[in-house]
């Protein structure tokens, strides 16, 4: 069974744990994880999801996933991206762009630097049957043609300029680090 600690609409923690295969009761959230894995090539992981997963069965995204009760948000992205992908990061590597509140949750959104080789990726069963590299070039065109979870897409356009300028930015101090 599945525990997620419930907040009200301004993320006051509500001391309650909420079981995910109930209903939410209006006006509970719970908190998701996004982690957009970059690597140095610029590069964006996408999963694609398993066939039998319930909504967007086949369709690509980045990692993610609801954060368990008695978790952080940080601690509950570290752990989905090592489920989802084998790939193990620590909380300092993550870097928060932003949150937003949805219908029922709300969406933190992370970005990790991350050279990873594909033959190093470990699929999780039931989840990702597939991962692969993309341009963001890329990226947005399979948000526009329906193949990157419409969910993902949209968040990942809420936080594109922060994402871009993080991205920027962190190239900028890699290059007069090597002066």
């Amino acid at each position: 069974m599945e525990l997620w600690d419930l907040f009200d609409e301004n993320r006051r923690f509500l001391y309650k744990q909420h079981n995910r295969q109930e209903p939410l009761a209006p006006g509970h959230y719970h908190v998701v994880v996004v982690v957009c894995v970059v690597n140095s090539k610029e590069e964006i992981l996408v999963t694609l999801r398993h066939p039998a997963k319930e909504t967007y069965a086949n369709c690509w995204e980045n990692t993610g996933g609801s954060v368990l009760a008695g978790e952080t948000s940080s601690q509950g992205a570290v752990r989905e991206l090592k489920e989802e992908t084998g790939i193990g990061v620590s909380e300092e590597e993550l870097m928060l762009l932003g949150s937003v509140r949805g219908i029922s949750a709300f969406y933190d959104f992370y970005v990790v630097r991350k050279d990873v080789e594909l033959s190093d990726i470990v699929l999780q069963e039931n989840e990702t049957a597939d991962a692969r590299w993309v341009t963001l070039e890329q990226f947005i065109q399979m948000g526009e043609d329906g193949t990157l979870a419409e969910p993902v897409y949209r968040r990942f356009r809420q936080f594109e300029e922060a994402f871009w300028k993080l991205i920027k930015n962190e190239g900028e101090e890699k290059k007069h680090e090597n002066l």
